[in-house]
């Protein structure tokens, strides 16, 4: 016999009340993450500020490696794993660095964050076509609105908004083989989990256009920066 049982709550994302800043980068593979994670690191660090650059997944530590080891193709785990390892990871790496830097008021800039969980949780969880009622499950299963456990939303998101195509190209053009996700059929879907998630919370998000010569794109970042206020 089939039982439906209904769960419903309302839960604030956890939000930073410590000295430090918080800035994450997401986007597609190939969207610049990293290119701009390091411009403004110098950035920071040329303003004399206690800054670095953290990563979501990490690739080293006992999880760390378990997960690259996946995104390698050198091992083969359930997609729902894979997931349920980085929010593992996730949570470590708050408690180990995120909180105890900011606390002291250092400035973090984040290669993807717990957002990422979201377009790349809903592909894994769908047999080719995407099912955007996932995205709601995921929220809640990947810590993100969990009433047992809440990672940190950054102070600023930005989403490097650029055609999957872009991404591929660059990827390729980069050497080496190509990681789990880098290819253009789940780019594509990856980044139509991106748009459905950017509408569900539009005050979480600043769009940049990621098409564009690195100099420009850092510009942006740093004008939002420079006026952002908490």
């Amino acid at each position: 016999m089939k039982r439906n049982y209904h769960v419903e709550f309302d839960l604030d994302f956890r939000r930073n009340t410590y000295k430090g800043l918080y800035i994450a980068l997401e986007g597609i593979d190939g969207a610049g993450k990293t290119v701009q994670s390091e411009r403004l690191l110098s950035y920071f660090q040329e303003k004399g500020a206690d800054a670095m650059i953290i990563n979501e997944p990490r690739r080293t530590g006992l999880i760390g490696r378990v997960i690259n080891e996946f995104l390698q193709g050198r091992v083969k785990i359930p997609a729902a794993s894979l997931q349920y390892l980085i929010t593992a990871d996730r949570i470590a790496e708050l408690d180990e660095l995120i909180l105890p830097s900011l606390q002291k008021g250092g400035t973090l800039i984040s290669h993807r964050c717990f957002w990422s969980a979201v377009p790349y949780g809903i592909l894994d969880q769908t047999d080719g076509k995407v099912n955007y009622e996932k995205g709601n499950t995921i929220i809640v299963a990947q810590s993100i609105l969990s009433m047992y456990f809440q990672v940190l939303v950054p102070d600023i998101t930005f989403y490097l908004d650029i055609p999957p195509k872009v991404g591929l190209d660059r990827l390729s053009k980069m050497g080496g083989a190509l990681e789990y996700y880098e290819k253009l059929d789940k780019l594509k879907k990856v980044a139509r989990g991106y748009d459905w998630m950017i509408k569900k919370f539009p005050e979480e998000f600043t769009r940049i256009d990621g098409d564009r010569e690195p100099e420009k794109i850092t510009g942006d970042l740093i004008k939002i920066i420079e006026n952002y206020k908490r």
